[in-house]
């Protein structure tokens, strides 16, 4: 079975990314044909306007890949923009994708309205304003879900009602709509990326997607492309199912979802002083105020970590401890850093043999392997629409 997957090269890899994506990417090489890609074109979608640390992300994702055991042996590692049949692809498809189909996708919706959320969560705290994330969010989701265009009135409505000058929110929304935030969302390339995608997929012709449930919406554009082409010229892209990949269980230190903009994040390369005061800055029970107070382990986030990084015998004794008020947080804290540390250590150890030179060798590898591969799609595609080729 040939499995197809990619990740952008925007930053440093946490937890998160680890257990979502990596694990069952490092199930899936052992017994599937596996294509990994650094998806470099996507990375521009919405980060076209600093792309100073491109390079060195794309160095850093192919050695965090590599280190926590993905296998170039096993595994075709490449860079999306070295193979430019999938660029050649997607022009293709892009004549024979209804608009429609891109502006009903919910995830370019999801997207649209992180930019938005970010953006308003960012001027409102610059402006020394408390914010109730749960309700901005709702606010921004009213006025944008389920309609064609946004209601930055309603917005605005919402926002003065938190005390705020309307000079203040009319150049806020103004520069929504018109200005920075307007313009880095209103672009062909984030508005066309799900045909991206698409090619990023067929052109290997891929039979199986690895995707989390909120990615289902790709999948399901990229079959309807790859149907409407087998109808109108010839059958020859299969329909790629997709596979659910089990959610991270784990959230950041504060409580909330692991991610870089909520400063949150346990990163895989943490060094051990990063990683110990991260770890014992977590949240626990709050309702747990003493030690000899009786916990709620099934409510705290340090006991969600310990399921995943320690023993079952350990965990088994963490949640009597914490039930019966034996151990205190402090040291159930401790007892998971060790045991975190031990994970992390023979990971981080490894990534430090990775060299540059390492990486040019899997990445050129893997390009003539992709290549080779996207070449005879590519090849299919021209005659089955009568294209002039030399």
């Amino acid at each position: 079975m040939r499995i197809v997957s990619g990740m952008r090269p925007t930053g440093k890899l946490h937890l998160g990314h680890y257990l979502g994506v990596i694990k069952n990417w490092l199930e899936l090489q052992s017994s599937e044909e596996c294509f990994f890609f650094v998806a470099d074109w996507h990375a521009l979608t919405n980060r076209y306007t600093d792309t100073k640390d491109l390079k060195d992300n794309i160095k850093d994702l192919v050695r965090d890949w590599v280190a926590c055991g993905i296998d170039p042996t096993k595994s075709t590692i490449f860079l999306q923009s070295s193979v430019k049949e999938h660029a050649e692809l997607s022009l293709l498809f892009g004549m024979i994708t209804p608009k429609s189909w891109l502006e009903l996708n919910p995830s370019y919706k999801d997207l649209k309205f992180n930019l938005y959320f970010q953006y308003v969560r960012d001027f409102l705290l610059g402006k020394g304003i408390k914010v109730d994330e749960e309700l901005l969010k709702s606010t921004i989701h009213e006025a944008f879900y389920y309609k064609k265009e946004v209601d930055f009135e309603s917005i605005k409505s919402k926002l003065l009602d938190t005390g705020l000058k309307e000079e203040s929110v009319s150049d806020m929304i103004q520069n929504l709509t018109e200005g920075e935030i307007g313009k880095k969302i209103d672009t062909f390339g984030f508005f066309g990326y799900p045909v991206l995608m698409a090619s990023d997929i067929l052109v290997y012709k891929a039979e199986t997607v690895p995707v989390g449930e909120d990615q289902l919406p790709h999948v399901e554009i990229t079959r309807e492309i790859a149907r409407k082409f087998n109808r109108l010229y010839n059958e020859i892209f299969p329909l790629p199912k997709a596979l659910l990949t089990e959610t991270s269980k784990i959230l950041g230190i504060d409580g909330r979802k692991m991610s870089k903009s909520y400063n949150n994040a346990i990163y895989l390369f943490d060094t051990p002083e990063e990683l110990s005061k991260k770890v014992l800055s977590m949240k626990t029970d709050p309702q747990r105020v003493k030690k000899s107070d009786p916990g709620r382990p099934e409510v705290c986030n340090v006991y969600t970590y310990h399921t995943v990084f320690s023993s079952k015998e350990t965990v088994s004794s963490i949640y009597e401890g914490c039930k019966n008020a034996q151990i205190g947080c402090i040291e159930c804290k401790r007892t998971m850093l060790e045991n975190l540390e031990r994970f992390l250590e023979p990971v981080r150890e490894k990534r430090k043999s990775i060299s540059d030179d390492d990486i040019h060798r899997i990445l050129k590898s893997g390009k003539d392997r992709a290549q080779q591969i996207a070449k005879q799609t590519l090849e299919e595609v021209r005659n089955c629409m009568n294209l002039w080729q030399d």
